[in-house]
This record gives structure tokens, sequence and C-alpha cells, in this order.
């Protein structure tokens, strides 16, 4: 029978981590708002958003949004017209991390006073 060897924390480092890459991801105050967002109605447009995140500056949500595009979880479309008209949704990538938001709602549903 193998032995489980017992590790050291001091050997270890967090940034090498699975769990410390996805909150790389999805750190920050209104990160994992947007990708809800995204979750629940499809496709959204930039002032959509704003009005959905209550107290969001235009300055945080797009910033959130640039990082969240260049890190491949949404999508955004761009159509070129008069006014501009921009639709964010989620990429593949980030609908696979739509599990993991389901269980945070289950619990938070589950846990809520």
């Amino acid at each position: 029978m193998e032995e489980k060897q017992l590790r050291c924390i001091s050997q270890e480092k967090l940034c090498d981590t699975g769990f410390s890459y996805t909150l790389s991801l999805i750190s920050g105050k209104y990160k994992m708002t947007i990708l809800y967002a995204l979750k629940e109605f499809n496709i959204v447009r930039y002032n959509e958003l704003k009005r959905y995140i209550n107290g969001i500056s235009f300055k945080t949500l797009s910033q959130s949004l640039k990082e969240l595009e260049a890190d491949k979880l949404i999508i955004r479309k761009e159509y070129p017209q008069i006014p501009p008209k921009v639709e964010y949704s989620l990429s593949e990538r980030g609908k696979s991390l739509m599990h993991i938001l389901d269980q945070m709602c289950e619990w938070g549903d589950k846990n809520r006073e």
C-alpha cells in the first residue's frame, strides 16, 4: 500500500495553485457580478450593466470588462453604427466558470438569513 506524503506549507506557494489562478481571473469587486449578469441575461450592453450593477463607476466597469475580455472570459462585440453599439456575452471559457458561480448562488440561498 502506497503511503501518502504529507505536504509541508513551508515548501508550497499559493501562487502555484489552480485556486490562485482562478482567483486572479475573477477577483475584484465587480467581476463576479458582471459574469453573473451575463449568465442570467446572455447578451448585455454597457449601459444595461451600469444600471444593473448599482454603484459601479463608469471607469471601474470599463476596466473590469477590459480585464475579463483580456482573460477570454467574455466576448465584446462592436457594431459599426452610429451611435456605437457594443454587446457583451460569456465566452466558452467564461461559461465553464458558471458551475462555480451556480454553487456560490446555491450556498448563498441556503445560508442567507
